[in-house]
């Protein structure tokens, strides 16, 4: 029985097919290759799930401390903490050893969690509310209302992009006091205290925390 022979492909369409493979290995490879654009209701939705689990903690009648874990429990799930961290450390950053950029990371996350923390422990019998979102660059700005008992509304404004691989905030405005550029400012002035050791922030950053 003759076996059918199949009509070998032309040169043109193997150079087409192989390339179709090595293009689809590169996509798996390249986080993000696949991903869908942020979008505005992406950004959106996520501050909404932020705001509600901030007005659950707030008005929860835990103790300080449980609120204080539940808050770095929210900075880690939907906030870019890393990157936050890094961006305060400054040059520094490229120095550290990757032990101490760990060990950096994990004593930021303690530190912002409480301090922030602290200050949205102050809305208690509040409530935040999301009003608007809009794009900026490459990112969006979600912006909403913080509503507290006998004081004026005011703005708290979060940030998201997707530069990780999902929508997170990277930094957060309250009445106008810019995270990013405040915990830039208060980490360099750590650090040039204790003359650039990063082993010494650390500890002192988990001291604060």
């Amino acid at each position: 029985m003759q076996t059918p022979t199949q009509t070998p492909m032309p040169r043109s369409d193997r150079r087409l097919f192989l390339a179709g493979i090595v293009g689809l290995g590169a996509a798996a490879l390249v986080p993000g290759a696949a991903r869908a654009e942020l979008t505005l209701e992406d950004a959106r939705r996520l501050i909404d799930q932020v705001v509600s689990e901030i007005n659950e903690v707030i008005n929860s009648g835990k103790s300080e401390e449980a609120m204080y874990r539940d808050f770095r429990r929210i900075m880690e799930k939907y906030a870019d903490v890393p990157i936050v961290a890094q961006s305060a450390l400054g040059v520094a950053w490229r120095r550290a050893t990757p032990a101490q950029r760990a060990a950096y990371v994990e004593a930021f996350k303690d530190y912002i969690s409480r301090k922030y923390g602290s200050r949205f422990r102050q809305f208690i019998g509040g409530a935040i509310e999301v009003r608007d979102t809009r794009k900026v660059k490459s990112f969006y700005e979600v912006i909403t209302i913080a509503r507290l008992r006998g004081e004026e509304p005011f703005e708290v404004r979060f940030l998201v992009s997707d530069k990780r691989g999902r929508p997170l905030f990277f930094n957060l405005i309250i009445e106008g006091v810019n995270m990013l550029a405040t915990e830039r400012t208060e980490i360099q002035a750590m650090l040039e205290q204790r003359r650039g050791n990063i082993d010494l922030l650390i500890q002192d950053l988990r001291k604060a925390a």
